[in-house]
């Protein structure tokens, strides 16, 4: 609906996965899995309301399939939205995740950065780092029970899974590696 969600099904795809794009409740009932891109949160939140996705989204959590969300994917699979932070009381949010996040958490656009991250989850005995691009990114305030945290940036979450969903705060799919997307992968492989 929003975001660069065109990315995310290219590095899908290379990696040999089917992707397209969900943009009714029809699409995500079909599909095996869901990534819920970057782009303008509070715009997302408002559409899939609009369109019927949010229950989709629900159903499909509810009924195991993995999910993961990207920065704005993030903010709208979080329970809670910081208080103090940018629209926290009219962000939609769908409660999936048990988590609290602060929106806009690094700056505004100008203050964008692209980092390395220690991920052993994700980058295993390779000792090759993750690279991460922060865009206007939340950052995790709060974790609840059963959440992982898979990578910090400095002391800020920004990578975490729980149960069949992950999330992170950075766009793995601006970059040319794919190891986020195998790990999403891989949890469509566990199920």
């Amino acid at each position: 609906m929003q975001g660069d969600y065109q990315r995310h099904i290219d590095r899908l795809n290379e990696l040999g996965a089917d992707a397209y794009p969900a943009r009714l409740p029809d699409d995500i009932a079909t599909a095996d899995g869901l990534v819920i891109p970057g782009g303008e949160s509070t715009t997302i939140g408002k559409l899939i309301g609009r369109y019927g996705v949010d229950k989709a989204i629900l159903a499909a959590h509810a009924d195991g399939k993995p999910i993961y969300g990207t920065c704005a994917g993030m903010i709208v699979l979080a329970k809670e939205i910081a208080e103090g932070t940018e629209e926290s009381g009219g962000q939609a949010k769908l409660g999936i995740l048990d988590i609290t996040v602060a929106r806009n958490a690094f700056g505004r656009q100008i203050d964008s950065f692209e980092c390395v991250l220690d991920a052993p989850k994700i980058t295993g005995d390779t000792g090759t780092p993750l690279t991460a691009v922060f865009i206007r990114a939340p950052i995790v305030t709060r974790v609840g029970n059963g959440v992982e945290v898979i990578a910090k940036h400095d002391d800020d979450i920004v990578f975490i899974r729980q149960g069949n969903v992950i999330a992170s705060s950075f766009h793995p799919e601006l970059t040319d590696d794919t190891r986020v997307h195998q790990y999403f992968l891989s949890l469509l492989n566990e199920r």
